[in-house]
Order: structure tokens, then C-alpha cells, then sequence
């Protein structure tokens, strides 16, 4: 093969991904019509229509999507490889791309990535804070980052984090105007706030466990949102009740902002894990990420706090 036929390859790879000649080209920093050319060639070598464009979309092909399942798998190996080859180096060096919650960015990921980067200074990573389920394998992520029960079973998966709760809270005034609930069978009289799942786009469905018994309330209320930070600040300017991590609340708690209750049905879950492909290879800079994660997991365990429950005070 070439060295301009490797080259077209790679180009289409990235037109692919991005299905927008411009973004592509802004990726590659080339010019739009260079790369346009630089397809249409490749179609006229292969003698296969690749993409369906037009002056609004763009579609690919399925003699496209075949070369995609190709090109996918062997560039991503090479760019594996090359990015090892930094272990000749005298530090470690190169890019890691991964994706996380915002939950979990703000708690565990960016005081690792700044240990990184002020350790590291050859060493990049870029972050995308999403809360849905992403594809690191199409999307090119080295790993993500998500809740335990949501890895994947087909990904190797290395927890970073203790074991998590849920909280629901209210303020104290919210508390003066409705009587506390001794039970999620109550919420329904309660104004709730919802969280919609960025995965499924469906309403979150409060879930608690106490023992043996598992619950799922469907709850309702005039505010609904999309993250856990926002729930919380609506609860905190009295709009009504709130499910969210027990750790966004332990300050607010322990000062009086807002009271707790059902404390008895939020039993500990599985918490963050970080998850790649089982047949990647490890890049330096990866390594170095991943091994600052586990050992900052190791040295920060410790006791949790106190529940403070409304309901026994």
C-alpha cells in the first residue's frame, strides 16, 4: 500500500466519524474541498461508493460501513502502539481520551487528572462529561468511567471508588409545611424532583432496598432536570424533594440546610469503576492514569460519616 493510499484512508476514517466534511476537515486541518477530493479518490481507486452526501446529509454506504469495520480495529491498534512506543522515553507521554459523569469527575477523576498533569508535563488527556452509556470503542475513548453495575460485561473494569448511597432531601421549611415520610410509599404525596436518564430519556425511578425488599416509587413534582447538581439545587431553594449522592449533601446536612429522611432505604451500591476494551493495549500514559486512580481510591478510603435521618431526630 501507498503512502497517500494509507493517507485517504485515514481521512475517510475521520469523515466517518464525523459525517461533516468541515468537522473532519477542522479535525485534520485541511481544507474542506482538499478532503471532499481526497474521498472521491479513494471511491474512484475502490471503485465503490463510499458516502451518500448531499447539500444537508451525509449517510455511509454499506460498502462503506465494511471498509469502517475494517479501518476502525487497525487504526486504533496502531495508535495504540505508537502511543507505547513513549515507554522508550524518559516519562511517560502521550494522549488519553475518557468519559464520565459529572458526579464523578468533580469526586474522583479531576484530582487525578490534575496529580497527572502537574506530574507529567508530556502527557494529555482529554475529558468529556457525559452521563450516558458511551461507546468508547466507536467513540474512541481509552475508557470510561461509570457506577459498577453499569460496566459492561465484555470490558475490563478496576473500581476507583468506595461504595455509594443515595440521599433524600428536603429543607427544614420544606419539612414545616409536609410531615416527613416514614416510607417510599408516601413520595406521591410529596412534590418531587425528577431526573430524566440521559440513556433512555425516561423518567428516573427512585429505587430503595431495605433488606430483602426492593422498591421502585415513581414519583412526581413541578421541576424535572437532568443531573443530580441541579436536583439538588432545586431542593435546596425548597421546590420539593430530592434523590441524589449521599456525598453532595453531607455538608449541608451536618449544618442544618437540609434534613434527610428515608436513610433506612438507601442501602450502599457498587461505585465507580473504570472500564476499557479487554483487547487494547495499554499506553504509558494510560497506565500512569489508571495506576493514580486505584492508589487514590486505596489511600482515601475511610469511615463514613453518621446518617443524619429526619425521621429520628
Amino acid at each position: 500500500m501507498l503512502r497517500d493510499e494509507l493517507g485517504d484512508l485515514a481521512a475517510f476514517l475521520v469523515v466517518a466519524e464525523e459525517m461533516s466534511f468541515t468537522r473532519a476537515a477542522a479535525r485534520l486541518s485541511t481544507s474542506q474541498p482538499a478532503l471532499s477530493q481526497t474521498v472521491r479518490r479513494l471511491e474512484e481507486r475502490l471503485g465503490v461508493r463510499l458516502l451518500i452526501r448531499n447539500t444537508r446529509n451525509m449517510a455511509v454506504t454499506e460498502a462503506g460501513e465494511q471498509l469502517l469495520n475494517t479501518l476502525r480495529p487497525a487504526f486504533s491498534d496502531i495508535d495504540n502502539r505508537l502511543q507505547s512506543l513513549s515507554q522508550f522515553r524518559d516519562k511517560p507521554a502521550g494522549t488519553v481520551r475518557i468519559t464520565a459523569g459529572q458526579h464523578a469527575a468533580d469526586t474522583l477523576i479531576w484530582p487525578a487528572i490534575n496529580e497527572v498533569l502537574h506530574t507529567y508535563p508530556d502527557i494529555k488527556i482529554e475529558l468529556s462529561l457525559d452521563s450516558a452509556l458511551t461507546d468508547i470503542v466507536s467513540e474512541r475513548f481509552d475508557a470510561g468511567i461509570r457506577l459498577g453495575e453499569r460496566v459492561e460485561q465484555d470490558m475490563i473494569a478496576a473500581r476507583i471508588g468506595p461504595e455509594l448511597r443515595m440521599a433524600v432531601v428536603g429543607t427544614p421549611d420544606y419539612f414545616t409545611r409536609h410531615p416527613a415520610p416514614t416510607s417510599p410509599h408516601d413520595l406521591p404525596q410529596h412534590a418531587c424532583i425528577n431526573i430524566r436518564l440521559p440513556s433512555s430519556g425516561g423518567i428516573y425511578a427512585w429505587e430503595f432496598t431495605q433488606g430483602e425488599r426492593e422498591l421502585n416509587v415513581r414519583v412526581n413534582g413541578p421541576f424535572i432536570v437532568n443531573n443530580l447538581s441541579a436536583a439538588l439545587k432545586a431542593a435546596q431553594a425548597g421546590v420539593g424533594l430530592a434523590m441524589v449522592m449521599e456525598d453532595m449533601v453531607e455538608t449541608q446536612l451536618a449544618e442544618g440546610q437540609l434534613v434527610r429522611v428515608l436513610a433506612e432505604w438507601c442501602a450502599p451500591f457498587a461505585g465507580y469503576h473504570i472500564y476499557y476494551p479487554s483487547r487494547r493495549l495499554l499506553s504509558p500514559a494510560f497506565q500512569v492514569l489508571l495506576q493514580t486512580l486505584r492508589r487514590r481510591n486505596a489511600a482515601e478510603e475511610k469511615p463514613r460519616r453518621p446518617v443524619i435521618d429526619g425521621n429520628n431526630q
